[in-house]
């Protein structure tokens, strides 16, 4: 066992962060059967994805259901996001002792703070993982000159329009497009954010599920503002499962015989709630629009689709 690479995976508690984690942890399992990856989850979380199909080399282990259920962290994000900051750190921490062999690695979505800080205590090395675009990292690395351009708080309604060309390697972007959270009306969970950020200085690596040529201007602006290695490790979906089904393969087929550019990708995600009838007004809008979608549903996908056809 003393040969075996212990790396223990932390995502942050959502759809959006536990997925592109577990598709790094599986693509690393693959390359060297001399790694082993502990995927930490809640207890809740384990019963979400627990049956779901993984490596040898991957195996769970859990921390109690200290923060609010995944099932209505929606209703109040700030008191998740608060129980995420304080509450789940503990539980880590004694996780952590009882782990055999000792730990490696850390690997911590960018939004847990404390797993660098554990890492730090412990001396284990922290790979600080974020799961979205390195785009939407340089706006949250380079949040003060909002502030300093008098775009903080943002009106969206009055200013959404407006172009900001001052985020280090981001190119001239609406502000509508920024994450909305820039809007200042969640000051609590923007501090938060800011907070996980203040600590990525004392992480050892930045990973992100993205490719260097995709974003080569901010990659090598934050290369070059960052004290410690940046890599981009590539999108983080898991491709091998694209032709299992038959529709699947209609559907990459339909969308490559569309002209570029001219496909409206759609899909709600996980955290969103829509109602049944605000997701018949989308398609009714969409249908009006006569403009080519392609639109990921869950739950509604066939009876959206008598509405919408195909």
């Amino acid at each position: 066992m003393d040969s075996v690479c212990h790396v223990v995976a932390m995502p942050y508690p959502g759809r959006g962060h536990v997925n592109p984690m577990m598709n790094l942890c599986k693509l690393l399992a693959s390359q060297n059967s001399n790694i082993l990856i502990t995927f930490v989850l809640t207890e809740e979380w384990l019963g979400f994805i627990g049956s779901e199909p993984k490596p040898d080399n991957v195996v769970f282990a859990t921390i109690p259901n200290v923060i609010p259920s995944e099932l209505v962290r929606g209703a109040d994000m700030v008191t998740f996001f608060d129980a995420i900051m304080s509450k789940m750190e503990a539980p880590f921490d004694l996780l952590m002792d009882r782990l055999e062999p000792p730990p490696s690695l850390i690997v911590a979505d960018t939004y847990l703070p404390w797993a660098v800080r554990v890492g730090n205590r412990r001396s284990i090395p922290a790979a600080s993982f974020w799961p979205m675009s390195a785009s939407v990292f340089s706006v949250f690395q380079h949040f003060h000159l909002f502030e300093e351009n008098g775009h903080f708080p943002i009106d969206f309604s009055e200013k959404g329009n407006d172009r900001v060309d001052y985020i280090p390697g981001v190119s001239s972007t609406p502000l509508l497009d920024l994450p909305h959270i820039m809007d200042g009306k969640h000051p609590t969970i923007l501090c938060h954010v800011l907070e996980a950020f203040s600590w990525l200085p004392k992480a050892q690596y930045l990973l992100f599920p993205s490719i260097y040529e995709l974003e080569t201007q901010v990659i090598d602006v934050l290369r070059s503002e960052l004290s410690l290695p940046v890599y981009t490790i590539g999108p983080l979906i898991p491709s091998f499962k694209a032709h299992d089904h038959p529709s699947n393969v209609a559907h990459s087929q339909w969308l490559d015989s569309q002209p570029c550019s001219s496909v409206l990708y759609i899909s709600m995600g996980s955290y969103a709630s829509v109602s049944s009838a605000q997701m018949d007004e989308i398609a009714a809008g969409l249908n009006k629009s006569s403009i080519r979608f392609f639109w990921v549903a869950r739950g509604e996908a066939g009876r959206l689709q008598e509405v919408c056809g195909n």
